[in-house]
């Protein structure tokens, strides 16, 4: 029998490897990724194992030893370049063929360029992977015992918020650039961007909006500066540029399998047992443009909890089982003293029509609620903990809720 191939090198393939044999699938299973690692999870990159306080064995949801204790072959430096459903093959970048029985495509994303001069100058950094981070790293750790660095961070996201915090606990000097209104405000929209910018603030980041990118300088091969929209330019030792991803649906595209379009949100269509159009074949992940009965539309959700928990289900499924997934989205975030966590989907910025804070927000202790119609649709907790079953539970109920209950969330 052909092997069940899990193409990637996350924490999807890591989990869906472990589902398959906890399953009892006990036939050759291949896990199949461009880089040279086994598979690793994303979210230390630009938190704690940036600034050096996490040993690189805490990025690895399973060592080494359990892979070979599972007999589970794990090809490294391997890319995949075609894919061909009808003969169940792969082809690698050498010309060699896989086959498969089953495959799940969990080749997650690629950063968006930085589209000006000057991206190749030393110095500008992509964080996707663990060698991006152990790059960036270095420089930061360097310049922070050096007493010097001004760091220029591109994007105002949650990996730019994140890469930002960890610099300035490190002690440099650190200036973000963000092209919207609000940090964050596609996610979170304007009156929890604005909490993020001041928690920034209150760390002495300087924070510039609606600002683009028009070049990035230079000398000597080394980046120094970065030019604005404004016409002003910003001095920087390092750039850090994190303005999205893109989903890696390459392979699933020359395949032929069902593709979501870019305006609703891109990648790979899959039923709710996370099979594409093509039954031997998955996908889990960043790229999976997943059913939700909850919200009764696809979702495509770039986050941690998306890798863990559609990892496991595909594992399951290419088994045979039917459950369809149904989990609401999850997401965190470590940001100086300030953890959150966030479950639900909102769209920014027409999908809610009020905001509601429980707690105190002036000592970053509260829940805030996003409503439309009165009824809960998503749900945030700062500093606050183990509420996220609470807020779930809101969500699920679709029930008008009373402003007075949601006030009397946290007391």
């Amino acid at each position: 029998m052909n092997p069940y191939v899990l193409i990637g090198g996350g924490l999807t393939t890591a989990r869906a490897a472990e589902a398959l044999r906890k399953e009892g699938y006990r036939g050759d299973l291949v896990v199949v990724t461009s880089e040279p690692h086994h598979p690793y999870e994303r979210p230390p990159l630009s938190k704690d194992y940036l600034r050096g306080e996490a040993e690189r064995d805490a990025v690895f949801p399973l060592d080494q030893a359990w892979y070979r204790e599972h007999e589970v072959t794990v090809r490294t430096n391997e890319t995949v370049v075609g894919l061909n459903p009808d003969a169940h093959t792969l082809t690698l970048s050498d010309g060699a063929t896989l086959p498969f029985a089953k495959l799940l495509l969990a080749p997650g994303s690629t950063p968006r360029p930085l589209d000006v001069t000057g991206t190749d100058l030393a110095g500008v950094h992509y964080l996707r992977t663990i060698d991006d981070s152990d790059r960036i790293s270095s420089m930061l750790l360097e310049a922070s015992l050096e007493g010097v660095g001004r760091i220029a961070v591109v994007g105002d996201g949650w990996i730019g918020l994140e890469v930002a915090a960890s610099a300035r606990t490190l002690g440099l000097d650190v200036t973000i650039v963000g092209r919207g209104t609000h940090p964050l405000g596609r996610v979170l929209g304007p009156e929890m961007g604005d909490f993020y910018a001041g928690v920034h603030a209150d760390h002495d980041v300087r924070l510039l909006r609606r600002t683009s990118v028009t070049g990035l300088q230079g000398a000597e091969g080394r980046v120094t500066g970065v030019d604005l929209s404004d016409g002003t330019r910003i001095g920087a030792d390092v750039v850090v540029v994190g303005v999205g991803a893109t989903p890696n649906i390459g392979l699933a595209e020359v395949a032929g399998l069902d593709l979501r379009p870019a305006s609703e949100g891109g990648g790979i269509v899959v039923d709710g047992t996370l099979a594409t159009s093509h039954p031997d074949i998955f996908a889990a992940g960043d790229v999976a443009s997943i059913p939700s009965p909850h919200y009764g539309r696809p979702l495509r959700v770039e986050h941690w909890a998306t890798a863990e928990r559609t990892g496991a289900h595909a594992g399951r499924a290419m088994l045979g089982a039917t459950e369809p997934f149904d989990r609401l989205p999850y997401f965190y975030s470590d940001q100086y003293d300030v953890g959150m966590e966030y479950t639900g989907w909102v769209d920014v910025p027409g999908g809610y029509d009020d905001v509601v804070v429980s707690g105190d927000l002036n000592a970053r202790e509260f829940v805030a609620f996003w409503l439309l119609d009165g009824q809960v649709v998503a749900g945030m907790a700062v500093n606050v903990w183990e509420q996220m079953d609470r807020v779930e539970e809101l969500i699920r109920s679709r029930r008008k809720v009373p402003r007075e209950e949601l006030d009397a969330f946290v007391s």
